[in-house]
């Protein structure tokens, strides 16, 4: 009760900071967690959270070097799923970004309770995003959404959104696609997963753009005497056309990451 009040506090006394609210608003609901299950026993179905670190250079439209720590958190829920996660970034000349999404979907054959399964899709979602980070920037995402059933992947999943961005005067479209595919090499474990985001554009001076991030990490758990798929090193290259609709500025960078899965 006492963490929830102090949470509260920290988004009415930051209206006007996004990372504030968007911080204190994910704490908040990951408080309240323990609670929904206990209230009812399938609520949470299974939850996951970890910790990156990643180090990286060429970025476009900052530093080229910098070093980013993220949080993950998803979970899937009585009647859809949830994932967000927080970035924080330090460029090596001493500049600091904040970025996160919320996306929270509704599946819509548990809501309706029917098996909305066809080929290989399995179910229907009702997709949303909320997207903040410094400068006053939010935007909303809102949409339909399908999960995949695709042979050896842990999940797949698509979503088509209708994007606002406030600060632009027309709507766009974006696709998201998510992965994760798991497998070995004679006794080693290794993960590739990643997301791709495609945006159209939009008038005036908001080119559409493509941004794929794919990963390739191997399990290195019992280095540290961890649990198998609790820590995992690799690369993660992100490949980023038009960063941020910006007509040419083509994004090309290989990060070093170390990811650990403590949930």
């Amino acid at each position: 009760m006492i963490f929830k009040v102090m949470t509260l506090k920290a988004i009415q006394e930051n209206p006007s900071n996004n990372l504030n609210f968007f911080l204190a608003l994910s704490l908040l609901l990951l408080s309240m967690l323990p609670q929904a299950h206990a209230g009812e026993q399938d609520f949470i179905q299974w939850q996951t959270s970890n910790l990156q670190l990643l180090r990286g250079s060429d970025y476009e439209l900052s530093d080229p070097d910098g070093t980013i720590i993220t949080f993950e958190y998803a979970n899937q829920w009585s009647h859809g799923d949830f994932f967000m996660f927080v970035d924080a970034t330090r460029f090596s000349d001493g500049e600091k970004d904040a970025y996160g999404e919320i996306s929270p979907r509704f599946s819509l054959g548990k809501i309706a309770a029917a098996d909305l399964s066809s080929g290989i899709i399995q179910d229907w979602y009702l997709a949303t995003t909320i997207e903040m980070g410094e400068a006053g920037l939010r935007t909303y995402l809102a949409g339909i959404g399908i999960d995949l059933a695709l042979p050896g992947f842990s999940f797949a999943n698509a979503n088509l959104y209708l994007r606002h961005n406030p600060d632009l005067d027309d709507d766009t479209w974006q696709i998201t696609l998510a992965w994760q595919y798991l497998f070995s090499i004679d006794q080693t474990k290794l993960v590739t997963e990643g997301f791709a985001d495609i945006t159209s554009d939009a008038d005036p001076g908001f080119e559409n753009n493509h941004y794929i991030a794919p990963r390739l990490l191997v399990d290195v758990s019992k280095l540290v005497n961890l649990k198998p798929e609790n820590l995992w090193l690799g690369v993660e290259y992100s490949y980023w056309t038009n960063k941020y609709g910006v007509d040419g500025v083509n994004e090309r960078a290989i990060q070093a990451q170390l990811k650990w899965v403590f949930l």
